[in-house]
């Protein structure tokens, strides 16, 4: 197994896909600590990783509160003896569909203050434990919209901070044995919805033929013709996270199945 005696914690596991990567690093051998703002949806993937047979243990954690975050890892690295993978899957409150000519400032920050703040946060947390036991892997995720994202504000910018702060803190820590990488990746069928949609893009409206379009225009504009599954993100994910990825830091993995080139 990938993971086997690896203990990762998953901020934002309780979400379409940190509960799809967790529930993957659990096949994977991996002790999973799920952490996130929401109790119900975290309990719902730990009793699914612990009836196949995983290990999954919950907390409520605000990955916005620093004091909240540093005590977090303190307890998990003195309960499981290391912090071995830390991932941030936190939402930003990205809002798309906008002209930025029309944004107010509020909706186009709140993304990159909120992503980078996050990720920071957690990152710096798991990287006090990492350099002292001289090993460990960080992760983050966005969509590589840093790379064109018109109509989707603060979206580009704010991937485009958690780009730079991947590469500089793998920099910094990779002397110590510690592992920094992100994903790219945009569109995973299982985590879209009407719903999903329209809280990020207020004038999306769709009935299930509608969506249907939108899920083919997705896989249309790709170089694949088709949109990467979460299985396959998460697969990925616990590449990276796993020993066989040793060789591999301070860099993103494209898994938009071709959406832009990088």
């Amino acid at each position: 197994m990938l993971l086997e005696n690896k203990n990762a914690v998953i901020y934002g596991g309780g979400g379409a896909i940190g509960g799809g990567v967790a529930r993957t690093f659990a096949r994977e051998g991996a002790r999973v600590f799920l952490a996130g703002r929401t109790r119900e949806s975290l309990e719902a993937v730990a009793a699914d990783i612990r009836a196949a047979g995983g290990s999954a243990e919950v907390a409520v954690v605000d990955a916005l509160d620093e004091r909240v975050v540093d005590e977090y890892a303190r307890e998990v690295a003195a309960q499981a003896g290391s912090i071995d993978v830390s991932l941030n899957l936190v939402s930003r409150g990205d809002v798309q569909g906008i002209p930025l000519a029309d944004m107010t400032l509020e909706d186009f920050i709140r993304p990159i203050t909120t992503g980078i703040k996050a990720n920071f946060i957690t990152a710096r947390a798991a990287a006090r434990h990492m350099i002292e036991q001289s090993s460990g892997v960080i992760l983050a995720l966005d969509s590589g919209s840093a790379n064109r994202s018109p109509m989707m504000g603060g979206t580009g910018p704010a991937d485009a901070a958690t780009d730079t702060f991947v590469r500089n803190l793998a920099a910094e820590v990779g002397p110590h044995g510690v592992r920094v990488l992100g994903l790219w990746t945009a569109g995973v069928p299982e985590t879209l919805s009407p719903e999903s949609l329209a809280a990020v893009d207020s004038t999306l409206e769709m009935d299930d033929a509608a969506f249907q379009g939108l899920l083919d225009r997705l896989d249309g504009m790709r170089m694949l013709r088709r949109s990467p599954r979460l299985a396959d993100v998460a697969a990925v994910t616990a590449f990276l996270a796993s020993d066989r990825a040793a060789g591999i830091t301070g860099t993103f993995v494209n898994v938009t199945g071709g959406m832009f080139p990088s």
